[in-house]
C-alpha cells in the first residue's frame, strides 16, 4: 500500500482555494511533485472534466475526484483534509475530506482492486471518523495500509457482492432473510443489481455497498455485479432467475443486459446509488409487488434512455442522437484523413472518371495496375489511390453507423441490425444524414417495442437474433422506401442547394453562426450539433461542390480559437491576472487548441464561464465568418494545424484563426481587468482579491 500514498501525498487542515476546481489542481500538484504523473496541469484537467460530468461528493462530507491520465505514471493517492469545506456535488453538503485517485490508462487489476477497497471504505463513518481525528500525515497512511492492506485479498476474490468491512451482499442477504425469519414474516424479497460509471474507478463499488446495507436495512436480500475497472465476476444465473427485481445503477451500457429479461427494472445514474439508496431500493422493493412496472423486457433490455424514467423526451432525444453521432465519427475521422491524403498523393483528378472509364481514376487505377505493375503516374499516384478508396469505403459507412448507433442507444444491441439497414436504405434514397438521424429513431421504437412483447418462453431465444430484427427492419426501412425516403431526399437536396447558393453575406452569416455554435459550450451538446452538421456533409464535397468543405473548415477553426485564446491570455497578454496553475493550464492550452480540441478551455470557463464563454464566442463567429468568406475548404474532420495537407486556401485559415485567437483574448483580458465579479461569499471575495495580487480577507498584506 505505501506505493500508493505516502506522507507527501497528504495535507492536513488546509486551505488549497476556493473551488472544488482549486482543490484538485492542487492535489494533482501533489502527486506530480512526488513524480507520479508528468504533468500535474493535465491530471487536473482530466479530473476537472470527470468532475463536470458527475459530481465526486459522496454523503459524510467526503469526495473522490478521480481520472485515468495519460499523464500518470503509477497508481496514485493523494489526501487533504480542508480547513474549510468545498462544494463537490455530494446531496447532504460541502466535503472537508478529499482523496484524489490518479490512474494510468493501463492500471492493472490489483490495483485497481486495491483502490476500490478504499473507495468503498469511505463511505463508512468509522474510517471517515478516524481520518478526522488523525494527527499527522503519518497517521492517514498508516490508516489508509491498514483499511485496504487488510481487506486487499478479500476484494480480489469478490464477484461484486461483496463489501470490505461494510454490509457486503452476502451480509445484506443474512441480515434480511433474519430479519423476516425473526418476526415469522414470508422469506425477504431477493434483489439483484448493476453498478458501473465511466472510469470504473470509485462511484461503481461505492454505490454497489451503498445499495447493499440499504437492502439490508429494509429487510431485503440484495446480490449486485461491479462492472469496474478490475475484474467483473458475473452474477450466478440461478441468482438472477430467483431476483424479484433489478437495480441498475449506471452511467454506461450493462454488459449482457438480457441475462436479466423478464426481471422488474429500476435503474438511474450510479451517483444516485451512493446518494440516494434507501430510495432505489424501496422503488425495486415496489416494483417488485407491481405487476405493471418496468421491466427489462423480451431478449433485450431498455437502453439507459428509455429505462430511466425521470428524463424527459427532449433529453432522452438528445442522448440518442450523440449516441449515433459519437460512434458515427471515427468512420468519418478516419476517412475523411484517406481522402485527403489521396488527394495529396494523387492530386483531385484521381475522384474524377475519365472518359471511357466506368469507375472513378482511383477504382481504375486499382482494378488495372499493382505494385508490381505500377501506373503511369508512378508510385504516390498508386498509393494516393488506395487512400482515397479506402477512405472512400470509410465515409460510405457514415449514414448507416449514424442510424445503426441511435437504434442502439434506443434499443441496445436488437436494435443495431435494424439500424444499419435503414441507414442503407436512407443512402438508397438519396436522404443522406437526414434520413440517417429517422431511419435510425425509427428502427430503434420499432426494436424497442417489438422486444417488449410478452411472448413465449421458447420464443424468447429467437427475439434478438431473428425477430426483433426482421420486424424493426420491415418496418424502419419499408416506411423510409415507400412514403418517408423521397420527402426527405427532397429535403436534404433543397438544404444542400441552399447551402451551395449561398454567397456573400449568406456565406458570412453561416460561419458567424457556426462559430458560435462551436464556442458556446466548447464540447458539449451545441458544439456537438455543429460539428456533426459538418462531417455529415464532408462526403458530398467535391471539387465541383466545395461548400460541405468549407463548412468544415469554418467549424474546425472556430472551434481551435478558445483554448489558443486562453492560452494567449494566460501567457501572453496579461500573466499577473492568472494564478500559476492557470498559466500552466494555458501553456497545455497551445498545443490543445492547435489540435482542435475545444475542451482545452474547459479549464477557464469552469472556473470563469461568465465572462470566457462569450469572448469565445465572439472570437469563434469572426473566424467563422472569415473562413466561409475567404472559401476556406478542409477535407479532413479533425486534427487541427497537424492536417495542414487537407486544407484549401491554408494562409486564410491562419488568419482567420489568429483573429479570432487574438479577439478572444483581448475581450476576456478586458472583461477579467476591468469587469469584476459579485463577491457571494467570503471564498469568493477571497478569490477575487487572490486575481487582484492581494492577500485574503483579514490577512496582511506582504511586504
Amino acid at each position: 500500500m505505501s506505493t500508493l500514498i505516502n506522507t507527501d501525498l497528504v495535507g492536513l487542515d488546509e486551505d488549497l482555494g476556493g473551488t472544488s476546481s482549486d482543490v484538485i489542481r492542487a492535489l494533482a500538484a501533489r502527486v506530480a511533485s512526488v513524480g507520479r504523473a508528468g504533468s500535474a496541469s493535465s491530471l487536473a484537467d482530466d479530473a476537472i472534466a470527470r468532475e463536470a460530468s458527475v459530481g465526486t461528493g459522496v454523503p459524510g462530507g467526503i469526495a473522490i475526484p478521480h481520472a485515468r491520465s495519460a499523464s500518470v505514471t503509477e497508481p496514485t493517492l493523494a489526501m487533504t483534509r480542508l480547513a474549510r469545506r468545498m462544494p463537490f456535488g455530494a446531496p447532504d453538503g460541502d466535503a472537508d475530506i478529499v482523496f484524489m485517485i490518479a490512474v494510468p490508462e493501463g492500471a492493472d487489476g490489483d490495483h485497481m482492486t486495491v483502490l476500490s477497497t478504499l473507495a468503498r471504505a469511505l463511505i463508512r463513518e468509522d474510517f471517515t471518523a478516524s481520518l478526522r481525528a488523525a494527527a499527522t500525515p503519518a497517521d492517514i497512511v498508516a490508516i489508509v495500509d491498514a483499511e485496504v492492506g487488510g481487506e486487499v485479498d478479500a476484494a480480489r476474490g469478490v464477484t461484486g457482492t461483496a463489501a470490505p468491512a461494510a454490509a457486503s451482499a452476502g451480509a445484506g442477504a443474512a441480515a434480511g432473510a433474519g430479519a423476516g425469519a425473526a418476526k415469522g414474516a414470508a422469506p425477504a424479497i431477493k434483489l439483484v443489481g448493476v453498478t458501473a460509471c465511466p472510469t470504473g474507478i470509485a462511484h461503481t463499488y461505492m454505490a454497489a455497498d451503498a445499495l447493499v446495507a440499504a437492502a439490508a436495512k429494509l429487510g431485503a436480500e440484495l446480490q449486485i455485479e461491479t462492472q469496474g475497472s478490475g475484474q467483473v465476476v458475473p452474477l450466478d444465473p440461478a441468482v438472477i432467475r430467483e431476483a424479484d427485481a433489478v437495480i441498475f445503477a449506471v452511467d454506461v451500457d450493462v454488459r449482457d443486459r438480457a441475462r436479466f429479461a423478464g426481471k422488474p427494472l429500476v435503474q438511474g445514474p450510479v451517483k444516485r446509488g451512493v446518494d440516494e439508496p434507501d430510495a432505489m431500493v424501496r422503488e425495486a422493493l415496489a416494483a417488485a409487488k407491481n405487476p405493471s412496472a418496468a421491466r427489462v423486457s423480451g431478449s433485450l433490455a431498455e437502453g439507459p434512455a428509455m429505462s430511466q424514467g425521470r428524463r424527459g423526451f427532449g433529453s432522452a432525444l438528445k442522448t440518442w442522437l450523440l449516441t449515433g453521432v459519437s460512434y458515427m465519427i471515427p468512420f468519418v475521422a478516419g476517412g475523411g484523413l484517406l481522402i485527403a491524403l489521396g488527394f495529396l498523393l494523387a492530386k483531385y483528378g484521381i475522384a474524377l472518371t475519365a472518359e471511357g472509364h466506368t469507375v472513378n481514376n482511383a477504382a481504375y487505377a486499382l482494378q488495372n495496375y499493382t505494385l508490381w505493375n505500377l501506373p503511369p503516374q508512378g508510385l504516390a499516384y498508386y498509393l494516393g489511390a488506395a487512400a482515397f478508396q479506402i477512405g472512400g469505403a470509410s465515409l460510405g459507412f457514415l449514414v448507416a453507423a449514424l442510424a445503426g448507433y441511435i437504434a442502439y442507444a434506443i434499443a441496445d444491441r436488437p436494435g443495431i441490425a435494424p439500424g444499419f439497414v435503414a441507414g442503407a436504405i436512407a443512402v438508397f434514397m438519396n436522404a443522406g444524414f437526414l434520413g440517417g438521424l429517422v431511419g435510425g429513431l425509427l428502427a430503434g421504437f420499432a426494436a424497442y417495442y417489438i422486444g417488449k412483447l410478452n411472448v413465449p418462453r421458447f420464443v424468447r431465444g429467437l427475439m434478438p437474433v431473428v425477430i426483433i430484427p426482421l420486424f424493426a427492419s420491415i418496418f424502419a426501412s419499408g416506411l423510409l422506401l415507400l412514403f418517408l425516403g423521397g420527402p426527405i431526399a427532397a429535403l436534404t437536396k433543397a438544404l444542400g442547394d441552399f447551402l451551395n447558393g449561398l454567397s456573400g453575406s449568406g456565406v458570412v452569416v453561416l460561419g458567424i453562426i457556426l462559430g458560435l455554435m462551436m464556442c458556446f459550450d466548447l464540447g458539449g451538446p451545441v458544439n456537438k450539433v455543429a460539428y456533426a452538421f459538418a462531417v455529415a456533409g464532408l462526403s458530398a464535397g467535391s471539387v465541383a461542390n466545395p461548400a460541405p468543405w468549407e463548412i468544415m473548415a469554418a467549424v474546425m477553426g472556430a472551434g481551435m480559437v478558445p483554448p489558443l485564446a486562453m492560452a494567449l491570455a494566460s501567457t501572453v497578454l496579461y500573466r499577473k491576472g492568472f494564478t500559476p496553475i492557470e498559466r500552466n493550464n494555458g501553456a497545455a492550452a497551445w498545443l490543445l487548441g492547435a489540435s482542435f480540441i475545444s475542451e482545452g478551455a474547459i479549464p477557464f470557463a469552469a472556473a470563469d464561464p461568465l465572462r470566457v464563454i462569450p469572448a469565445s464566442m465572439v472570437g469563434g463567429a469572426l473566424t467563422g465568418a472569415i473562413s466561409m468568406a475567404a472559401g476556406v475548404t478542409s477535407q479532413a474532420p479533425h486534427g487541427g494545424i497537424f492536417v495542414f495537407f487537407a486544407i484549401g486556401n491554408l494562409l486564410m485559415w491562419i488568419v482567420a484563426i489568429l483573429s479570432g485567437t487574438v479577439v478572444t483574448a483581448v475581450v476576456y483580458v478586458v472583461l477579467k481587468r476591468f469587469v469584476r465579479r459579485r463577491p457571494i461569499d467570503a471564498s469568493i471575495a477571497d478569490a477575487e482579491r487572490a486575481e487582484a495580487g492581494l492577500a485574503p480577507a483579514g490577512q496582511p498584506v506582504a511586504a
